[in-house]
């Protein structure tokens, strides 16, 4: 009872007798079970997160976030992550089991209204990221916006031929993308060229990308003056089978991606940048705010893109 009340912060205790079993609990190697701790204080010292999928760069970046604002209180974090888009229901079900965790944190889901009452009425602080709904805290990138800067960044360096690489179904940020790009085509008067995956069950991967562009060569048409790629990674598949087809990047086709994983800069790729360990890191600060002040107003927080020019496109 003396060593629970000495790790559980009683004031019903001495300072001598706190010391004594603090020396002995650093001698053994002790450390109390949080997951105790927590049931008495009813708190679990845990954040859950909820993800589509664990081995993709943009998640690692943004959990590495997470992790980092999540450490300054001691706190660990629990992730489940969905193999399917199917599966994200169950496992938002089982994040929100009551006691399992003090805040949940919903990583490029989309939240419809049922998805929303579910949410609101677990009473467990949420923040979403890289997804945004105005009964929450929200911390995304402004995708339409990089799309079209990457998308006018390839038209002001004289291509007129560029082919959109997306996936199909669309996730909400590919929709924004793909706004952004068709929205600087359309602008500069050129014709919308889309090019999608139907990889399942996600078509952000290299392989999407691959399948994709070595379809477009293969098809026997023109080839585009430029590929814009809806992620990095899909990017880095075109680039793959670009260079198997011995076309020259950026000679014949120039190709840009988007989100400035940490490969990207060693592949050389143009890309548009997104803060994704910021936005992880400023998601569960805010995270940790509501958990200790449950009435604080819901916000949005905008990051904005930036084009990061690298070989795979021209400089000027």
């Amino acid at each position: 009872a003396t060593v629970s009340r000495v790790f559980n912060d009683s004031p019903r205790v001495s300072e001598a007798t706190r010391a004594r079993v603090q020396i002995v609990a650093h001698r053994m190697g002790y450390h109390p079970h949080a997951m105790a701790q927590g049931l008495a204080r009813r708190a679990t010292g845990l954040v859950s997160a909820v993800i589509p999928v664990l081995s993709n760069y943009f998640y690692m970046e943004v959990l590495r976030g997470i992790q980092d604002a999540l450490s300054t209180r001691g706190l660990d974090l629990i992730v489940y992550t969905a193999p399917t888009p199917e599966e994200v229901e169950e496992q938002l079900r089982r994040a929100l089991q009551r006691g399992r965790a003090e805040g949940l944190l919903v990583l490029s889901t989309p939240i419809d209204d049922a998805r929303a009452l579910q949410l609101q009425k677990s009473r467990q602080p949420v923040a979403l990221v890289d997804g945004a709904h105005p009964g929450f805290d929200s911390f995304v990138v402004d995708n339409e916006s990089g799309a079209y800067l990457a998308t006018r960044h390839l038209i002001e360096r004289g291509m007129r031929h560029i082919v959109h690489l997306t996936v199909f179904p669309e996730p909400p940020p590919a929709v924004e993308r793909r706004r952004g790009y068709e929205r600087a085509m359309k602008e500069a008067g050129l014709p919308v060229h889309l090019a999608a995956s139907e990889r399942r069950p996600y078509g952000f991967t290299e392989e999407a990308g691959h399948d994709v562009t070595r379809r477009l060569i293969e098809d026997g048409g023109p080839l585009p003056d430029a590929l814009f790629a809806a992620s990095d990674v899909q990017a880095l598949g075109a680039l793959l089978a670009l260079q198997e087809a011995g076309i020259d990047v950026p000679g014949q086709v120039a190709l840009v991606g988007f989100d400035d994983i940490k490969v990207a800069a060693y592949a050389r790729l143009t890309t548009v940048r997104q803060p994704m360990h910021a936005m992880g890191e400023q998601a569960a600060l805010r995270l940790l705010a509501r958990i200790d002040d449950p009435t604080l107003a819901p916000e949005v927080r905008c990051f904005a893109p930036d084009v990061i020019v690298r070989a795979t496109s021209p400089v000027a």
